[in-house]
């Protein structure tokens, strides 16, 4: 399978496990459907999920956001993480549209075991 269609599976798996919304699954795929064309780099700017076991301190999930579909990602990961809602949910949009890049959010989810790593690249 090609990345395209990797990523279109990744993105129907989540809609069939319910962590993703019709509305947000179509968004997505729009996205993926678009047109290629030459991007600048400033617009080719990615927001990057990491989530790393805190007791073996390996990488569990690196995920990559496009900037472009920002609202849809952060979202979505609010969903899994509810500790990320509202205006924190607000606040980190509004940092990435602005520009910001580097480190936005560490934050450690000790029942789980995990760390999460939001990073604009």
């Amino acid at each position: 399978m090609n990345s395209v269609n990797e990523e279109r599976h990744r993105i129907l798996q989540m809609v069939e496990r319910g962590q993703l919304s019709a509305a947000e699954a179509a968004r997505l795929l729009d996205a993926l459907n678009a047109d290629p064309r030459p991007i600048e780099r400033s617009q080719a700017r990615l927001v990057r999920v990491r989530v790393t076991d805190l007791a073996s301190q390996r990488l569990k999930v690196s995920v990559a956001i496009p900037v472009s579909l920002i609202n849809v990602g952060l979202r979505l990961g609010a969903r899994l993480a509810p500790q990320l809602s509202g205006s924190a949910l607000e606040e980190l949009i509004r940092s990435v549209e602005r520009g910001t890049t580097g480190l936005l959010l560490e934050w450690q989810d000790l029942e789980e075991g995990e760390r999460v790593d939001i990073v604009v690249e």
